[in-house]
């Protein structure tokens, strides 16, 4: 096949996303894949840019314009990371995608579903994942995790529990309602979270027979 491969890894912060695909990228490398790891927002030079703007002015953006430049972020991602990478065969893993939008602008700050989902269509310009893994993980734990690492900590991850509570729904209620999502209960210990993720990609490669470098 030509096409490459597109997982998502979804989930609130202090899931434990970044350090299984850290694990999991770095296992699918040494199987000699070809393995493309990215992020969002922030996973170009503009969207570097785009991130600390987000950031920054986290407490007076309104919604809109928060949904509007996660959207431009992602558009930017699309077409200068992801397309490419998947014309090209790779594997690309994002820690988070379309689905991020959904449950943090639509279902955590009340912007409607259907606006939403308008900018979406025009940002992903059809790109989906293949597979979505979803880090679930209930608040008290994660915010145990976060209190416990601060180095990634923004303006986001600071909104009050009952904005997350909406976020982690949001994220369940896409994962119920899609066929090519995974749920992960990321409470375990990071190598076993990692091996149930590993799990899930391998079962999806073999399914699509890609191939490795070896």
């Amino acid at each position: 096949m030509t096409a490459g491969t597109f997982i998502a890894f979804e989930g609130l912060d202090g899931s434990g996303k970044t350090t299984a695909i850290r694990a999991v990228s770095e296992r699918l490398r040494s199987e000699g894949h070809d393995v493309v790891v990215t992020r969002e927002p922030g996973g170009t030079e503009l969207g570097t840019r785009i991130r600390s703007l987000i950031f920054e002015y986290a407490e007076t953006m309104s919604a809109t314009t928060e949904l509007l430049l996660m959207c431009a972020d992602r558009a930017e991602h699309v077409q200068a990371i992801i397309r490419p990478a998947l014309n090209d065969g790779k594997i690309v893993i994002s820690d988070r995608y379309a689905a991020s939008t959904i449950a943090y602008q639509g279902y955590g700050r009340g912007v409607a579903l259907d606006v939403v989902f308008r900018a979406l269509d025009v940002a992903i310009s059809g790109i989906e994942p293949d597979l979505t893994i979803l880090f679930d993980i209930d608040l008290a734990a994660a915010d145990q995790r976060r209190a416990g690492d601060t180095s990634n900590i923004n303006a986001l991850d600071l909104r009050s529990g009952d904005f997350r509570s909406r976020v982690r729904q949001g994220f369940l209620d896409q994962a119920a309602a899609a066929p090519n999502w995974t749920t992960i209960t990321a409470a375990g210990t990071p190598e076993d979270v990692a091996n149930d993720v590993y799990a899930a990609v391998s079962e999806l490669l073999s399914r699509r027979i890609v191939p490795s470098l070896n």
